[in-house]
């Protein structure tokens, strides 16, 4: 996993930010203060640094020039709301490999991120996909493939599948599901769950000869090979 460090004292933006990246599989450490993220970030291996500018203690500018000294190699990407060429050129120019403007799609800052890390990291590989025996799902398009065979699923559908290969040889009990997959509060007394989960079978396991999704009775569902 990822280690990225958050320079952001906009406790909204650092929110959605690190709630994004946590989705996609990165570790997110989300600091307010540039004095107190350059502490840590130079005390701490990072993967990968994110700083905005204009905040307490220390600007991003600063940070920057600060852990240029000591790592050359660490990739950092500037997130700002300073938009004039003179900003860009002062951040470039302060060591930043790339500078982001405020307000941002979150798609491009995690291409962004993504790009700094491919270039540093030759093992890198984006966090998009999740796979267990023959079947994939790509998290960004929302689309499914198993042996190559591309499936059809509804949003829930899709949300359960997700959650199974998250969850791999894990016993998931009908109250997880209902909290993880829906938000919701698991009633007994109904059998959505179950309704679901056989609506997903019918189209993962159906007409395939190794049944991925199992039943342990009065206890749930796992996604195993045998």
């Amino acid at each position: 996993m990822f280690k990225i460090g958050l320079a952001e004292d906009d406790i909204k933006i650092a929110s959605l930010i690190k709630a994004g990246l946590e989705e996609h599989q990165y570790d997110v450490t989300s600091i307010a203060d540039g004095t107190e993220a350059l502490i840590e970030f130079q005390a701490n291996p990072y993967d990968l640094v994110i700083l905005d500018i204009m905040m307490p203690g220390l600007n991003g500018i600063e940070v920057c020039r600060q852990l240029r000294i000591n790592n050359k190699d660490l990739p950092i990407l500037i997130l700002t709301a300073l938009g004039s060429i003179e900003d860009k050129v002062i951040g470039l120019n302060s060591g930043a490999d790339d500078y982001l403007l405020k307000p941002f799609h979150f798609k491009e800052l995690l291409a962004r991120l993504e790009a700094l890390l491919r270039r540093s990291h030759k093992n890198f590989a984006p966090k998009n996909q999740l796979s267990f025996a023959d079947i994939t799902i790509d998290t960004y398009s929302k689309t499914v493939e198993r042996a190559g065979k591309q499936i059809e699923l509804t949003a829930k559908e899709y949300t359960l599948l997700e959650l199974f290969l998250k969850n791999p040889n894990r016993l998931l009990s009908r109250q997880y599901i209902a909290e993880n997959a829906w938000d919701i509060t698991f009633d007994t007394g109904t059998n959505v769950i179950d309704v679901y989960v056989n609506f997903l079978r019918k189209k993962i396991d159906k007409d395939f000869d190794k049944r991925l999704i199992h039943t342990k009775i009065g206890m749930g569902y796992i996604l195993k090979e045998a």
